[in-house]
């Protein structure tokens, strides 16, 4: 079984736990991955808590990139568990005055990683970063695709996330409230540029793109997530999802990542 569960999605934190159980395997309990870290180490155990899971819990880390929304306490993190730190060579390098001790483990793109049961790809993607990653997690039946901090998907990124029965998608920001915001133009350009981040109508494009009428397992569950507090709204992202799968033959289910609060556990 493969299910997630967001913790926090936004630009005052991101972070996401990823669980899989092969009974099969024999293992106990479930393979638990923590994909990016960015809160207070006192946060991340609350919002833990809300998913009735301890620090203690978590097997490994997985961080995308080096902004602080998703680095937050990962160096305490990984000095109290002990735990691998999976992110690039480039992240690492942008990190380098943090001590990750013996826990830093390299992820490069394409290359795929094993936590327990579950199967890691990691991608790049275009955003302004030393060398950012996003993911997809398997447990060798579902696939769950990962997906923000990107300006555009370029055709390496739309190959990766192929054949997902699961996709977290950024939905950062609609074009006119950006416009409208108090931020400075030179900020707009960046959000909105290339190395940036996603609109709602690119999130919706992309989500059209992956929605094969001829698909056996098609894409069932979308949530919408980093959206700007102060450039998006929920029903926007959400209404940019709907009409991209207005005439697929499965509606999938759609929701929307809160920054604070996250989500619900989903199975994929």
């Amino acid at each position: 079984m493969l299910r997630f569960r967001n913790l926090a999605s936004g630009s005052t934190g991101n972070a996401t736990v990823v669980e899989a159980l092969d009974e099969a395997s024999g293992r106990l309990r479930p393979t638990r991955l923590l994909v990016d870290c960015g809160l207070g180490i006192r946060q991340l155990q609350t919002r833990l808590a809300t998913a009735e899971l301890l620090l203690q819990d978590i097997d490994a880390i997985f961080i995308t990139h080096e902004h602080s929304d998703h680095i937050g306490c990962a160096e305490k993190l990984a000095q109290r568990l002990g735990v691998p730190v999976w992110m690039s060579r480039g992240t690492r390098a942008a990190l380098e005055r943090m001590d990750f001790g013996q826990t830093w483990c390299e992820a490069r793109d394409g290359g795929a990683i094993t936590v327990g049961d579950l199967a890691l790809t990691p991608f790049t993607v275009p955003h302004d970063a030393r060398e950012p990653l996003q993911l997809t997690c398997t447990d060798g039946r579902r696939k769950l695709g990962i997906l923000t901090d990107l300006g555009v998907a370029t055709p390496h990124v739309m190959q990766h996330l192929q054949q997902c029965q699961a996709l977290i998608i950024e939905c950062n920001h609609d074009p006119d409230l950006l416009a409208a915001s108090r931020y400075p133009y030179f900020l707009q350009r960046r959000i909105a540029g290339n190395h940036g981040h996603l609109a709602n109508a690119h999130a919706a494009e992309i989500v059209t793109a992956l929605m094969q009428p001829d698909a056996h397992d098609p894409l069932g569950l979308l949530v919408a997530a980093h959206l700007s507090q102060e450039n998006n709204r929920p029903e926007l992202a959400r209404q940019h999802l709907e009409q991209a799968v207005a005439h697929a033959s499965v509606q999938p289910e759609i929701a929307v990542a809160d920054p604070v609060l996250g989500t619900t556990w989903h199975t994929v």
